[in-house]
């Protein structure tokens, strides 16, 4: 039999070979329902693609979401990935001629990637270790003298039997010692030792942090002299802790209960021994347990605590950059946008309703120019020239104070002052992305046309910079860097293709995260829209070079086309709908173009009549959503925020003051509002609301606009503590 590692081949391997298959183990351990997990296996080999699959799929899935789907894959995965470690292992275990029917036995039904190891351990291709050595020296029989603890056989007599200087056995003692170590290195080795030992190791990890290098920034002053179980600190702490290790400015020994592993390995394997058996035992086992197995389960603890803070620390990013690029856009309105600073002055860039770029220009309000006739006549200018309704201001260096220049001008002229979170500004207009959009413009003027853009349409300017430098998430830097960007790319997948895309106006960056296309997909068809003009149909993307008919089926639905020739086309209908939905329209007496006005007529359709063994309830129940209400947007419109007025520095905060914020982030341990100042304030957990909050994800989300307290303000460390409750 073929055992290649494709995915196809090991899947039909794994069916084969495995008692009920590897398939059924998955859905026995999967947390969803055995068909839905062979649903979504089965159309990820057919190179469908988890949107795709939640959205057109859902009669096979039973309308699975895309976390569900997603996890079913990622299980799926490590699967696939076992197997083949699996038979990695069988062929190097052969290859030594040590491959035994129980052994094999064993491999075949692990399912679990740590025991597989463990299993291997003692076949791996190492270093010579004190253990093989004895083994060289013709110990190994003497090894299993001690073992078998017979109190008949005088052990010291045996161990006279086994000296020998030509083998390099010198002495009683030598031969005694090179047997203890042959002992020690096979409990190290016991796979059930080793899993006892680990799980007490995951109980407890007892730690005593002291300083290593002195800490000038006092960045880990609060972690210095911290004596506690490391199990039990919260995700953020313990990523702290161990990047102060990393960074030497901490010293972070791991202390775990050894009396505990000592017990596990006594209870295994002393047996009837007494006297010169038990002391010989009582110290290879120590041994086996501080020179071998401790080293061991140290590395598996911290990878686990690592794990488990790196998961819940991308999880929470991925949480709060889904609400950020979920954010409402603000549609049909043109910008000035403008990016504040002092020295440099402020650059202005004009926007048109669809995120033209049209002028720029600079003024300098603030010091240490202050030429503030100037620069009040430039924005009267742009704003009278493009009849602009919104001013769009970055939130960083010289806001507040450009703000308050902007409040003094809208005197002259009414116009709204919105502040926008500029965090990645900066590394998108050094992009390569921007040199493309805008190759005669300056860095800072594209960093001013990304501030208004990010405030007509969040999603479509935030997919163009790398999500970690969006500023939503903790300790991004600490985590496992893998792991994060394939959740944070998945989230930018899930919300483009949950929101859809206009195909005659989207970026390739955009297009770039859209089912199905690839980032040479979509500059594909960008090329193509310069070149030719814009897509008229959906149909006409298939004239697009590379697009072909697996492509098509999987991107089509979740892009739109408006103003198109066919209204469907500008909906999430997808187009192997597209005859079902004109078969009801035609029934109930409607024309496509006019369907949202004859939505009493729509909700009467009876779904039954239109269902067929392919396109089941779901299917039919979106498409009446869908002519319903053709081209909308999930996200909907944006509200305009104003903060406090009168509050512009941390001086200007008082205790007990009530003022309006923005979250900005959410942890685990609360969330941080921006009320108007440029320091964010922290509402602790314990004061996002009137009763007991176990995630602070529950109560709040980053964009959501709230009422909070100012509970301290301490301007020289720039805290500010706010509340959320009552009182």
């Amino acid at each position: 039999m073929d055992r290649s590692t494709t995915i196809e081949d090991a899947f039909e391997y794994k069916a084969e070979v495995i008692q009920e298959d590897v398939l059924a183990v998955l859905e026995t351990r999967s947390a969803h329902k055995p068909n839905q997990t062979r649903s979504v296996v089965l159309l990820h080999l057919e190179g469908c693609t988890v949107p795709f699959i939640a959205r057109y799929r859902k009669e096979r899935t039973g309308g699975l979401d895309e976390v569900g789907i997603a996890e079913i894959i990622d299980e799926f995965t490590y699967f696939k990935e076992l197997l083949e470690r699996r038979q990695f292992i069988l062929k190097s275990i052969a290859d030594q001629g040590k491959l035994t029917e129980e052994l094999r036995e064993r491999i075949e039904v692990c399912f679990d990637k740590v025991e597989l190891e463990d299993i291997y351990l003692p076949y791996k291709r190492r270093k010579k270790t004190r253990a093989d050595k004895a083994r060289e020296k013709g110990l190994a029989p003497l090894a299993e003298i001690l073992f078998a603890q017979d109190s008949g056989v005088d052990i010291f007599a045996e161990a006279e039997k086994f000296v020998n200087s030509e083998l390099g056995v010198g002495s009683i003692e030598e031969a005694l010692q090179g047997a203890k170590d042959i002992v020690a290195e096979e409990v190290a080795h016991d796979t059930e030792i080793r899993a006892a030992s680990r799980e007490i190791g995951s109980n407890r990890a007892f730690a005593r942090v002291s300083p290593w290098e002195a800490d000038e920034e006092g960045k880990y002053t609060d972690y210095v002299d911290f004596e506690g179980d490391l199990v039990k600190l919260p995700a953020h702490n313990l990523l702290a802790l161990f990047r102060g290790e990393r960074e030497r400015k901490l010293k972070l020994p791991i202390e775990f209960d050894e009396s505990a592993i000592l017990c596990e390995i006594e209870r295994k394997y002393l047996r009837s021994a007494s006297g010169r058996y038990r002391e010989l035992l009582s110290d290879a086992f120590r041994d086996s347990m501080d020179r071998l197995l401790l080293p061991s389960v140290e590395t598996d603890v911290r990878a686990t605590l690592f794990d488990r803070a790196s998961e819940e620390s991308i999880g929470i990013f991925a949480r709060n950059l889904e609400a950020l690029l979920f954010a409402a856009p603000l549609p049909e309105k043109s910008i000035l946008a403008v990016d504040p600073g002092f020295r440099t002055g402020c650059k202005l860039a004009v926007l048109d309703p669809t995120g033209k770029f049209l002028e720029s220009d600079t003024i300098y309000p603030t010091p240490p120019n202050s030429r503030i006739e100037e620069a009040e006549a430039k924005v009267m200018r742009l704003l009278e020239k493009h009849d602009i309704e919104i001013v769009a201001v970055g939130n960083g260096t010289a806001s507040r104070e450009t703000q308050a220049f902007l409040k003094s001008v809208s005197k002259l002229r009414k116009f709204q002052i919105v502040i926008v979170n500029e965090s990645g500004a900066s590394i998108y207009s050094a992009s390569e992305i921007a040199r493309e959009e805008f190759p005669s413009l300056d860095v800072t003027v594209r960093g001013a046309i990304s501030i208004g853009r990010r405030l007509q349409d969040p999603l479509a300017e935030l997919v163009k910079i790398d999500p970690k430098s969006i500023g939503v998430g903790q300790y991004q830097h600490d985590v496992d860097q893998k792991r994060l960007k394939e959740s944070l790319r998945r989230v930018v997948e899930r919300v483009v293709n949950r929101v859809g895309v206009n195909l005659n106006t989207a970026s390739a960056a955009i297009l770039g995260y859209i089912s199905g296309l690839t980032s040479s997909g979509a500059r594909k068809i960008v090329e193509h829209r310069n070149s030719r003009g814009r897509f008229e149909s959906r149909s006409a993307l298939r004239e697009v070079g590379g697009i072909g008919a697996k492509t098509f089926e999987q991107c089509a639905g979740f892009l739109r086309i408006a103003d198109g020739r066919d209204p469907l086309d500008n909906t999430a209908v997808h187009p192997e709908s597209y005859e079902i939905a004109r078969k009801m329209l035609a029934d109930a007496g409607i024309d496509a173009g006019s369907a949202p006005r004859h939505r009493d007529r729509l909700a009467q359709i009876r779904k039954m009549q239109y269902a067929t063994e392919t396109v089941g309830i779901e299917t039919i129940t979106d498409i009446i959503e869908e002519l319903m209400q053709p081209g909308r947007d999930p996200r909907g419109t944006l509200e305009v925020f104003a903060y406090a007025d009168g509050v512009e520095s941390m001086e200007d905060l008082s205790m007990g003051m009530r003022l309006p914020g923005v979250v900005t982030n959410v942890t685990k341990f609360g969330a941080f509002v921006d009320v108007g100042v440029h320091q964010d304030g922290l509402v602790h957990i314990s004061q996002l609301a009137d009763r007991f909050v176990n995630d602070p994800s529950e109560v709040v989300k980053v964009g959501d606009r709230v009422n909070v307290r100012v509970l301290e303000v301490d301007v020289q460390r720039k805290r500010i503590a706010l509340s959320m409750r009552s009182s």
